[in-house]
């Protein structure tokens, strides 16, 4: 009913501001996530609440602003810059009457769009029917009938309590194949495991340029792309150090602040790479104000996968944009805790292979709960 393929989906962008710091900064990602999604923003509602809506979420004024600019602008799709329940979403869509979407579907449906193996398309879809599950009512009255007629008699199912039952049995199947990837996957890592090269995965922010180091570092010629949720597949290439070290070196799909608990879940297999590592290379855009917000989030994540027990090595990237010299960072004992490098020059690369063979030889690694902000000292 809402949907304009002719014209391709406008939207009007909701992000209300509950008090957090980084309110602006918030709604240029989000912002960026929508252009990333191939959608049209003709318009943008901001607010101050002190707590959500139960029932709508943004109030019933704010609401009706809401539909004004959907009017005024011929948009058809509200995308909040938030997470909704069921509920908001159906009750918005109700007074709207256009289609409403939360920050996680944004997410999982640019997901969706660069899925490009099979098993990140599988991982993809279960996240999608993960959360489709609570979401069926949507738009689907009509299911609420009946079945009936020659040939659709049945045991007096809904279509409704049908499609919920066919959705659990494909739930089932995903996570059922998923499981094999699993298993190949671990047998990958024994087979690593016996070769005694030690494993290094690249993690950061999502943008935060890590295909473009990986790239840097391996010429292994892995997509990058100045946007976000450009890598969703793991890539692993063999790198030699020096004479004396090589490792296995892995890029991994980038994270963001609010990242689906149906993704994180989902992705799973691609992540115990990580969790697995023997070292995390963690990228950060150094020239992006809101840097340690983003190691926050990041560290949040690899706590949530069970991969904060890995030693980290902060790779401070695209600090030419802020006149900085590449260099090797060291804490108060002198040990390297980061580089500062720029991965799309190569500037500090080499000083960067120092750091990973001098962490790689290392017989024993402490993780060091607390990073530092060091991009900008000498």
């Amino acid at each position: 009913m809402f949907d304009r393929p002719d014209l391709g989906d406008q939207a009007v962008l909701v992000s209300l501001d509950f008090g957090e710091a980084d309110y602006e900064d918030g709604v240029s990602e989000c912002l960026e996530l929508i252009k990333g999604a191939g959608v049209a923003v003709t318009g943008l509602i901001k607010g101050k609440r002190q707590r959500p809506d139960v029932a709508l979420f943004a109030g019933k004024g704010k609401v009706e602003e809401i539909a004004a600019l959907v009017k005024a602008t011929d948009a058809n799709v509200v995308i909040f810059n938030h997470a909704l329940g069921p509920g908001q979403e159906r009750n918005l869509e109700r007074v709207l009457q256009c289609r409403v979407i939360d920050r996680v579907t944004l997410i999982l449906d640019i997901f969706a769009q660069r899925a490009r193996s099979h098993e990140g398309k599988l991982q993809v879809e279960l996240a999608q029917l993960t959360h489709m599950s609570t979401r069926l009512v949507r738009g689907w009255t009509h299911l609420e009938r009946q079945k009936g007629g020659v040939g659709m008699r049945g045991p007096g199912e809904t279509q409704l309590e049908t499609d919920r039952r066919l959705l659990g049995l494909r739930v089932k199947a995903l996570k059922d194949r998923l499981a094999t990837v699993q298993k190949q996957r671990k047998t990958q890592r024994r087979s690593r495991d016996r070769s005694g090269l030690p494993s290094v995965s690249i993690v950061g922010y999502t943008n935060a340029g890590k295909s473009t180091l990986f790239n840097g570092l391996t010429k292994a010629g892995a997509y990058a792309a100045d946007q976000l949720f450009a890598t969703l597949d793991t890539t692993s290439r063999r790198l030699f150090i020096n004479t004396d070290v090589s490792i296995v070196l892995s890029d991994t799909v980038g994270f963001i602040r609010d990242l689906p608990h149906s993704l994180v879940a989902s992705f799973r297999a691609t992540l115990e790479e990580t969790i697995s590592a023997d070292l995390l290379l963690h990228v950060v855009d150094a020239a992006n104000p809101m840097r340690e917000r983003q190691v926050e989030e990041v560290n949040k994540v690899l706590k949530e996968i069970g991969a904060d027990h890995v030693p980290q090595l902060m790779v401070w990237n695209k600090t030419d944009l802020r006149g900085l010299p590449p260099a090797i960072l060291y804490d108060e004992y002198g040990a390297v805790e980061g580089v500062r490098v720029s991965a799309l020059s190569g500037a500090g690369l080499e000083l960067l292979r120092e750091a990973i063979a001098e962490r790689a030889l290392a017989t024993t690694h402490s993780q060091t709960t607390e990073k530092v902000d060091h991009y900008g000292t000498e």
